[in-house]
């Protein structure tokens, strides 16, 4: 009657999302920071090292708290213990799952 669970070691991979594609209330674990060329006006290192300076490292919990009204950006993150205001475009290089 009742069926078994899914194994756990489920493939990883398929399963990160970029943080900019979430939504208030996603809760989370950064996996990895995949920087590339985008608007930002930033080359991939300078973006990456800005979000680690932030504390967007891997590991750290996420959770997005707020989004702004027109267009849904920037968006209030909780990293661990800190709140950053974050542009969606520049969230897209961090993946959480």
């Amino acid at each position: 009657m009742f069926r078994e669970a899914p194994p756990v070691t489920a493939h990883r991979a398929t399963m990160r999302t970029p943080l900019g594609r979430a939504r208030p209330g996603f809760h989370g674990k950064i996996e990895a920071i995949e920087a590339t060329d985008d608007e930002s006006g930033l080359s991939p290192e300078e973006l990456e090292r800005r979000l680690i300076e932030l504390g967007f490292v891997e590991g750290a919990s996420v959770e997005i708290l707020h989004e702004g009204l027109i267009g849904h950006d920037p968006i209030a993150v909780r990293v661990d213990s800190a709140t950053v205001a974050l542009r969606r475009r520049e969230a897209m290089a961090i993946l959480v799952v």
